[in-house]
C-alpha cells in the first residue's frame, strides 16, 4: 500500500490517493485538489468522502467528471453535495454510492470499509483499508473534529468516541487535517474528551 497526501486550501485539508495493488482511491479532494490528483494517479477506481464539508468534497464534481468513476458518500451527508448548506460556493456533485452506516464495499478487489461516527456531521465516517483509518475530522493528533457546527451534534460525538474506544484492533490514523497518529494513542485521551462533552 502506498499513501500519498497534499494538504488543500485555506483549512490545509488533506487529500489522500491510498494505492493498493496497482489501484488509486482518492479521498476527500478538496480546494484546488484535481490538479495534484491526476498528477499523482495512474489507475483510479474511485472517490470517497468521509464526510460533507466543503473543505473535503470541493473537487469531486471536477474529478467525476474527467475520471468517469464512482462517488462515495455517507448518505446522512448526502444533501451537503448539492445544497451548499455552508454558502461557500462549493461545486456541486452528485455521489453514485450512498453509504449506509457501517457498511463494507469490494471496490475493483479493494476491501473498503466506512465506520460511522457521527458528531462532526450526521454522516461522519472513517475510511478503513487494510491497517489504515482515514479519519477525516473524526479523529486528529491529540484532539477530535468540532461538534459546534451547524448538523454537528456533542451528544452524537460522545456515542462515536464511546464506539471507538472499544475497538481492540490499532490503526495508523491519516486525518483531515494535520499529521498522522494511531487509535491506541488518541483511545488513551479520549476518556478526558467524553468528559468534556458531557458538561459543555
Amino acid at each position: 500500500m502506498e499513501i500519498k497526501m497534499q494538504p488543500m486550501g485555506a483549512y490545509q485539508t488533506n487529500c489522500y490517493i491510498v494505492t493498493v495493488e496497482g489501484k488509486d482511491i482518492i479521498i476527500d479532494p478538496g480546494v484546488g485538489a484535481t490538479q495534484w490528483v491526476l498528477c499523482n494517479i495512474q489507475n483510479p477506481i474511485a472517490i470517497l468522502n468521509t464526510h460533507g464539508h466543503f473543505d473535503h468534497v470541493w473537487s469531486n464534481g471536477e474529478l467525476q467528471t474527467k475520471l468517469k468513476i464512482p462517488l462515495y458518500i455517507p448518505k446522512d451527508d448526502a444533501f451537503m453535495l448539492q445544497n451548499d448548506p455552508f454558502n461557500q460556493g462549493t461545486p456541486s456533485s452528485k455521489a453514485d454510492i450512498l453509504v449506509d452506516g457501517d457498511e463494507e464495499f469490494d471496490i475493483k478487489g479493494i476491501k473498503v470499509k466506512y465506520r460511522h461516527f457521527a458528531g462532526h456531521t450526521p454522516g461522519n465516517s472513517i475510511i478503513e483499508i487494510g491497517d489504515i483509518w482515514l479519519s477525516g475530522d473524526f479523529l486528529f493528533d491529540g484532539s477530535i473534529g468540532r461538534w459546534d457546527f451547524p448538523y454537528s451534534s456533542g451528544e452524537d460525538m460522545i456515542k462515536s468516541l464511546e464506539k471507538a474506544i472499544k475497538i481492540e484492533e490499532n490503526f495508523t490514523l491519516y486525518p483531515g487535517h494535520g499529521v498522522s497518529t494511531t487509535l491506541k494513542k488518541e483511545q488513551r485521551i479520549m476518556p478526558q474528551w467524553i468528559n468534556y462533552l458531557k458538561v459543555n
